[in-house]
């Protein structure tokens, strides 16, 4: 299976936060699962770190493990963007959901807004 964590699911893996299922984390601990993380999800937590509403203890580019694949923005996720209905108007989340979508991945997450949209949710 291939899957883009969304940014708070990769957050909660590396603490070991309860708010994550330990099935959730056997997926993505399971070497056959290609696992991945967006660029974008690296900007959103810059962001709400310079702004006070996240702390994290490493710097942004020691967050991501060796085993997970970092995705970059593309223009065609952009053009999806676009396009996409307004179910969800977190900007971060919608380029997820847009990446997602271009690149035939599934999502894993716990934000419910994201059942609105067509695309695999883990």
């Amino acid at each position: 299976m291939e899957i883009l964590l969304d940014t708070h699911i990769l957050l909660w893996h590396l603490a070991d936060n309860p708010r994550l299922k330990k099935a959730k984390s056997k997926i993505i601990e399971d070497p056959k699962n290609k696992i991945f993380y967006s660029i974008i999800s690296l900007w959103e937590i810059a962001i709400k770190t310079s702004i006070g509403k996240l702390e994290i203890s490493q710097p942004i580019a020691g967050l991501i493990p060796k085993e997970i694949y970092l995705l970059d923005l593309k223009v065609e996720h952009i053009q999806i963007v676009k396009e996409l209905a307004f179910h969800h108007k977190d900007p971060f989340d919608r380029l997820l959901i847009a990446q997602a979508m271009e690149e035939n991945l599934s999502i894993m997450t716990n934000d419910a807004y994201f059942e609105n949209y067509r695309i695999e949710l883990v």
